[in-house]
């Protein structure tokens, strides 16, 4: 995957689109994480959204792209013990559901819902 290819395409969206579309990740995330089958995808994803954060967080408020760091450093850590979180239903569950929170988070932060 050409990473370069994806910034590009990434980045003619506006901050708002930006941050809606790494909320859709994260409810990807979510909805993908209930399948045993799914780890690569969510393991994509997750590595996808590090790079969203990458790309936008230094076009947003301090305190949002504060936020969007501390997602960053969560999804690293996801990352780093992805297969003993996929192989624990209860952790896998967790991360489901803490991802839900965060594209929820996120989605607020892009101000898309207002309007």
């Amino acid at each position: 995957m050409d990473r370069t290819i994806i910034r590009e395409r990434y980045l003619r969206d506006s901050v708002r689109v930006r941050l809606g579309g790494l909320a859709a990740n994260l409810l990807r995330i979510n909805s993908f994480a209930s399948r045993e089958s799914n780890s690569a995808v969510v393991e994509s994803l997750l590595d996808e959204s590090k790079f969203f954060i990458e790309w936008t967080a230094r076009e947003v408020e301090i305190e949002k792209a504060a936020e969007l760091v501390e997602l960053q450093i969560q999804l690293t850590r996801w990352q780093y013990n992805w297969l003993t979180i996929w192989n624990d239903s209860v952790q896998r569950r967790r991360v489901a559901e803490q991802s839900h929170v965060w594209s929820d988070r996120v989605l607020d932060m892009s101000g898309l819902l207002n309007g």
